[in-house]
């Protein structure tokens, strides 16, 4: 028994605490696998570790004042703390406010946080502990996972520093991509949620280069890699999708079933002004032709999007576009954010800013016209059945998604069964009511 305890005090525990978007997410993934194959544990709790890592978002000052938080509350629970993610691509805004950080590396430095670790905390090997699953250590439920096909970003959108924290476009060769994706089918995971900073330039940077998988060459490029993926057998779901006019090359995928029916175009806003001062493409008039072209070959088509109001020198009358435009385009999923100055980004030079009260007022007309628009696409399942993944059961209900839905920032379907449920099922669904977010029903098919 002492030497159990022994054992145990002396194996290397790891804090970690996780911020930002799901690309944040892969990377803390893979500091945790390259870790937890040299033998280290993760700690439930900052006082239980030897030292604890803190991937932080940088992209807005909100953003910043959560990771800043966060390494201070790290800080004060255990002492010894590591700092990466796209804050580490300045370090002084860390240090400024927290000297007594060990290390600040930046965003896809996985070796320097190892390194950092190792100065802190010198791994011990343990072969017991250091044999790791094939897919590597997953920060997301069982049944589901993040598949990271690129990093960095070649546009320069105005209000947008991540080409600066994050670099250009660096693309993976498609048999990496799938290698990994069918390794993460082998362990059970039935939905791949496919994310980059910009996932239809994909291959770009490698003139769309094949490589071998299987038996045969796959280029790299997003429509090869979205056909190659749907062979795998699970859901497939495509973000961050810029809406260049290739992505109509991948709606009759999803009409055949191939990917899952669902598109993540940040489409950001609709007035030209605006779009010209964010160096979006601004011919939505096009868009909207494009959406219907979309809606006509896949009609189960679910479109998300985000959008920004309050952008600096935003009109009413450019919110009034806007507006006109979301009640023409019908999105079925919309994320609202109210413009915040990001240091370093063009856009706080371009034009007047727009008084903080304006942007809330405009935030919540944007919401309430959307929220009608939610309703009336969710209305059009009631009476149908769905397919929807569980993500949470109990003994007679259930939590899951549809097709339509991603975790963590979409709706949730409700489910009621005459038989428990089981986390990661796949079960049919006869959708009976809906709100503006959810989906009601119950289970007729496991």
């Amino acid at each position: 028994m002492k030497a159990d305890v022994k054992k145990a005090a002396a194996t290397p525990r790891v804090g970690f605490v996780s911020l930002g978007c799901p690309k944040a997410l892969v990377d803390s993934e893979r500091i945790v696998t390259r870790l937890r194959a040299e033998g280290y544990e993760l700690a439930r709790g900052h006082d239980g570790a030897d030292v604890v890592i803190v991937n932080t978002c940088g992209f807005l000052d909100s953003a910043k004042t959560e990771s800043l938080d966060a390494i201070g509350a790290a800080l004060a629970e255990n002492g010894k703390v590591i700092v990466t993610g796209c804050m580490g691509a300045e370090p002084e805004e860390v240090t400024s406010r927290h000297p007594g950080v060990l290390a600040v590396t930046g965003p896809q430095q996985y070796e320097s946080v190892v390194d950092a670790v190792h100065r802190a905390v010198p791994p011990r090997h343990d072969p017991f502990l250091d044999l790791l699953p094939p897919e590597g250590i997953k920060l997301t439920p069982r049944h589901y996972a993040y598949l990271k096909i690129s990093e960095g970003c070649n546009n320069r959108c105005s209000f947008c520093i991540i080409p600066r924290l994050r670099g250009d476009l660096v693309s993976r060769p498609a048999a990496d991509v799938l290698r990994e994706a069918e390794k993460l089918v082998a362990a059970g995971v039935k939905e791949i949620l496919v994310i980059s900073q910009d996932t239809s330039a994909y291959g770009i940077d490698l003139k769309y280069a094949p490589s071998r998988w299987r038996d045969r060459e796959v280029r790299a490029k997003f429509i090869d890699l979205a056909r190659a993926l749907g062979e795998l057998g699970v859901w497939v779901r495509l973000h961050y999708v810029y809406p260049y006019p290739h992505v109509d090359d991948v709606i009759p995928l999803m009409a055949e079933g191939k990917v899952l029916p669902y598109l993540d175009v940040p489409f950001q806003h609709a007035a030209p002004d605006v779009l010209r001062r964010m160096r979006r493409p601004a011919a939505q008039e096009k868009t909207l032709e494009r959406l219907a072209r979309w809606r006509d070959i896949c009609p189960d088509l679910t479109i998300r999007s985000t959008f920004i109001v309050g952008f600096p020198g935003e009109t009413e009358d450019d919110f009034a576009q806007l507006l006109d435009w979301l009640g023409e385009a019908k999105l079925d999923r919309i994320g609202c954010f109210r413009y915040e100055p990001v240091r370093g980004a063009a856009a706080n030079d371009l034009a007047a800013t727009v008084p903080d009260e304006v942007k809330q007022e405009r935030w919540h007309r944007f919401m309430q016209r959307q929220q009608t628009i939610s309703a009336q696409r969710l209305k059009r399942k009631v009476g149908s059945r769905q397919q929807v993944i569980i993500d949470d059961a109990g003994p007679v209900s259930a939590k899951g998604r549809s097709k339509g839905d991603a975790p963590e920032i979409d709706g949730a379907v409700h489910v009621t069964s005459r038989r428990p449920l089981r986390v990661g099922e796949i079960a049919t669904v006869k959708i009976e009511r809906a709100d503006a977010y959810d989906l009601y029903g119950t289970a007729v098919g496991f």
